[in-house]
Formats: C-alpha cells, structure tokens, sequence
C-alpha cells in the first residue's frame, strides 16, 4: 500500500514538472520576443524620483544601454547603475526585476513595472528591496523613480 502512494506521488511530482518545463518553454518566445524589443541604446526623456522631476540637465546626460539580459545607465558617461534583469511580459503591467551588480544599490534587487512601445520604454522602480509599484507614478514619499526614453537611432558607419 505504501508502495502505490509513493509511486503516486512520485508520478503527480513528475507531472507537475513536466508541466511546468512545458509552460516555461511556451512562455520562452514571449519573453524573447520582449527581450529583442528591450535592446539597443536609450536616452532619458523624462522621469521623477520620489515625486520630484528629474532636472532637464539630467535628463540630457542620461542613457540606457541593454544587451542581452543586462542593462547599463549611465550619466554623463559615468556607470550609475547595472543590473541583470528578469521580465515578465504576461502581467499586467509587465514586471521587471533588476539584480543591481553595479552602483550605490549593488547586491540588492529593484522591482518595476515597464511598458515598450516602439522606441519608447517607460518604466517605474520602487526603491531597493522594497515592493513592486503597481502602476507608472512617482509621488512624494514613495521612494520610487518613474521614467520614460527613447530608442536612438543606430547609425551607419560613414562608407570611405
């Protein structure tokens, strides 16, 4: 008798990861899709930190490089921050989780919500290790940063 529900429970655990790798693999074009939509060089066009417009001088000197699963910003061609980033294109907002390996919140985990439309990525970030916003704002005491780029235009090399 032991036997038979041991081999039962052995055979529902099975199932469950079978369906699992099965889903995970389903969702892998999804989020390869999202990823490819990610890449390339942005620029900061606007965007609010703990309620507070970022100044325009700022937002002059802020880019955004993602390649692959990592992204870089910098400012004024200084690293201000670099994380791994994890996506989830199929919730409402889509998430995105950054794993901080560069800057003032290395080791920690930021958790934001993002939108791409075309050339435009928006995304909103709560402050390191706290809960995900649920929507795009950034209000007085919130500790979370709003923002929105534009995709650059990648340039051809000028022919000899």
């Amino acid at each position: 008798m032991m036997t038979l529900q041991i081999r039962s429970s052995l055979f529902v655990a099975l199932a469950v990861v079978a369906y699992s790798v099965t889903v995970r693999a389903e969702e892998n074009p999804s989020i390869t899709n999202e990823l490819a939509q990610l890449q390339g060089t942005w620029s900061m066009v606007s965007g609010s930190a703990d309620g507070q417009p970022m100044p325009a001088e700022m937002l002059k000197q802020m880019k955004r490089v993602c390649k692959g699963d990592e992204t870089t910003t910098t400012m004024g061609g200084q690293v201000f921050m670099k994380a791994k980033f994890t996506i989830d294109p199929s919730k409402k907002p889509k998430t995105i989780d950054y794993q901080m390996i560069e800057g003032f919140t290395k080791g920690k985990k930021q958790l934001g919500v993002y939108e791409v439309d075309g050339d435009t990525f928006k995304s909103c970030f709560g402050a390191a290790d706290a809960e995900r916003p649920k929507d795009f704002t950034s209000q007085p005491g919130d500790k979370r940063t709003s923002s929105v780029w534009k995709r650059e235009k990648e340039t051809a090399p000028k022919s000899k």
